[in-house]
């Protein structure tokens, strides 16, 4: 989810980390790196982790930097870097050698594309094989949950209603004009937003009943009901803490499972640490998981650094 993704100016978007920090392999070098179970496995090696500035990729990140210390490595934290777009900057330029992304963005936004695959592994290796060569970055790992664009209704009018799928809510923003659907600032001109519920539901949603909010007032004020329905996304924990209902998706929307992205120069001389903490981390990260993650940032008020170590205590990384 959050001015989550991506700017659709990419190029147009100054960069405002300092200076760049290159990451260096370990003296003995080598395509394969170390066995990845030992807890050395990354002695000498400098690394730094970035991600964008929401919940959920902050967690990832965080994650991150906490398995690759605890395999030895040197490891500077840029998480809560900023938006999709400063990120992407980063990771070009050197600033940081790695940080969480999702599929759909890298089809969409990143490579430019349109009709992303709607088969996640399909989708993932497509991403994956053109970055690598027009960019020179590996995407590591893809994670079960998806993490795509969606709407919540307020609860009390989902009750009322019997719940709403992408369509029943279309018909009723028609019926009702003065029914408001509260989104973030990019999302009526992405690419994969608010366009494909409009071609989905033949129903074109008029500037009087768009509120532009920022992302957490989406969903209080979604829950409270100063809007009718609000953009959310789906692995969020705060869809289930707050009076939410989550309308039904048919496939509109693209997919968003995540991966770990690096500069190709940095991951190829350890690819096999880098490759099992990868699956490590993201393997046990289905929907139900990612959302009780966020949630205990969202809704219960933990850090996302104490999140993201018992989280790996939890899988055997810490």
């Amino acid at each position: 989810m959050r001015l989550r993704r991506t700017s659709l100016a990419l190029a147009a978007m100054g960069l405002t980390a300092g200076l760049t920090l290159s990451a260096c392999g370990s003296d003995d070098g080598g395509g394969s790196g170390s066995a990845g179970g030992s807890d050395d496995a990354l002695d000498g090696v400098s690394i730094t982790v970035g991600s964008k500035d929401f919940t959920e990729n902050i967690l990832l990140g965080k994650i991150l930097v906490k398995a690759l210390e605890a395999k030895g490595a040197d490891v500077t934290d840029k998480t809560n870097l900023g938006g999709s777009a400063v990120n992407r900057k980063a990771l070009l330029a050197g600033e940081v050698n790695v940080s969480p992304e999702y599929n759909g963005t890298g089809w969409t936004v990143y490579l430019g594309h349109e009709d992303p695959s709607k088969d996640p592994a399909e989708l993932y290796q497509k991403v994956k094989d053109e970055d690598l060569e027009k960019n020179d970055l590996a995407w590591v790992g893809t994670s079960p949950f998806n993490d795509t664009y969606g709407f919540a209704a307020n609860g009390d009018l989902a009750e009322q209603e019997g719940g709403f799928d992408l369509q029943a809510m279309a018909d009723y923003l028609k019926a009702n004009q003065d029914a408001t659907l509260c989104l973030e600032t990019e999302f009526p001109d992405r690419p994969d937003g608010l366009v494909l519920f409009e071609d989905a539901t033949g129903y074109t949603v008029p500037q009087n009943q768009i509120k532009i909010l920022d992302t957490g007032l989406i969903y209080t004020e979604t829950a409270k009901g100063s809007c009718q329905f609000g953009e959310v996304f789906t692995t969020d924990g705060r869809i289930t803490a707050l009076n939410l209902d989550l309308v039904e998706d048919p496939g509109v929307f693209i997919l968003y499972n995540v991966s770990y992205v690096f500069q190709n120069e940095v991951y190829s001389k350890n690819s096999d640490v880098y490759d099992e903490v990868a699956d490590a981390i993201l393997e046990p990260l289905d929907n139900d998981k990612m959302a009780e993650l966020n949630a205990q940032v969202d809704v219960e008020g933990d850090s996302a650094d104490k999140v993201a170590e018992d989280y790996i205590d939890e899988i055997g990384l810490g």
